[in-house]
């Protein structure tokens, strides 16, 4: 198996990186820098960083006045805060004036784990992409998360990108290049198609070498990008393989699932699964646990694969 690195501290490094080349990159926290991994740029540009504080509310405020101001601020905390404590400064502030501000957010999904209830953000997805104008991006590892992050600082406009707090494996080549608004073939197959964000593209990569051995060829997805999401993608995967299992950490309704089913009940009707977090909060525990727990595993995957391709013939 891949070597697991950190997402987080990728973002933190690739911050220091973009800070020497540019000195209008402003970096924000709320007192959770060593978390966020953002001390790696205050470490360098203590005049640059702001802790605003136990009070995202006001960081997000403060973050469209500097983008206001011709700088380039990165906003970073937990997933529970941005959207969901802000969700109107971030829509009023930054998205409505469709403002330059780069929303990073940390410790989502339940991969949080023992943080609990809480601080495990399932509803951050379908919150972002409610917002008209907010770029959603999701990687899926390190390699993939460094080239966001600059692709984020060169491109005007707000941006929501979701990181996770457990490192995750390497599922790209050094050779990867993402490009915003398109997705990934991470393997090809001919019985259905497993799309996938974050923390889940390597589960379903995991999922897809499983159903190979028995038979079940799967093509797989890493729809990395959210917002606007790579629509032809999704229609050429329905007509190539003719079945659709999505695999995220967030709710059913709301994220990849709700956007993919979307697009193919408009422009390419087929069997569609989706593994998700059903209707319900988590709870403490270790995050293997809570991915067995609530069907988050490479076999639920595959027992969503076998079901749609039953669905299918």
């Amino acid at each position: 198996m891949a070597p697991s690195v950190s997402l987080r501290e990728t973002y933190g490094k690739t911050l220091v990186e973009l800070g020497r080349q540019n000195p209008d990159i402003v970096v924000l926290d709320a007192d959770l820098s060593h978390s966020t991994m953002t001390h790696f740029f205050a470490s360098e540009f203590p005049t640059r960083i702001f802790d605003c504080g136990i009070a995202e509310q006001n960081m997000v405020g403060i973050a469209a006045g500097l983008a206001a101001s011709g700088k380039i601020p990165f906003a970073s905390t937990f997933a529970v805060f941005i959207p969901g404590r802000c969700f109107d400064q971030v829509r009023m502030s930054v998205v409505q004036p469709r403002l330059n501000v780069k929303l990073v957010t940390t410790h989502s999904g339940i991969t949080v784990g023992e943080d609990g209830t809480s601080h495990q953000a399932i509803e951050d997805l379908a919150l972002a992409c409610a917002l008209p104008g907010l770029t959603v991006v999701v990687p899926a590892d390190a390699i993939e998360t460094a080239q966001v992050i600059r692709m984020a600082a060169a491109t005007e406009g707000p941006f929501y990108i979701r990181l996770c707090r457990p490192g995750l494996p390497l599922v790209h080549g050094e050779d990867y290049r993402f490009e915003l608004g398109k997705a990934t073939v991470m393997r090809e197959g001919t019985r259905a198609t497993i799309i996938a964000i974050g923390t889940m593209v390597a589960t379903a990569l995991e999922a897809a070498g499983n159903l190979q051995q028995a038979g079940i060829d799967c093509r797989v997805l890493n729809m990395s990008t959210l917002k606007p999401v790579d629509e032809a993608a999704i229609v050429r995967a329905a007509g190539d393989t003719g079945a659709i299992v999505t695999a995220e950490e967030h709710l059913e309704h709301g994220g990849l699932g709700s956007t993919v089913a979307r697009v193919l009940a408009r422009q390419y009707p087929v069997p569609v699964e989706f593994v998700a977090i059903k209707d319900t909060y988590a709870e403490s525990g270790p995050p293997a646990e809570l991915l067995r727990k609530y069907g988050l595993t490479a076999a639920d995957i595959e027992r969503a694969v076998r079901t749609v391709v039953e669905r299918k013939t």
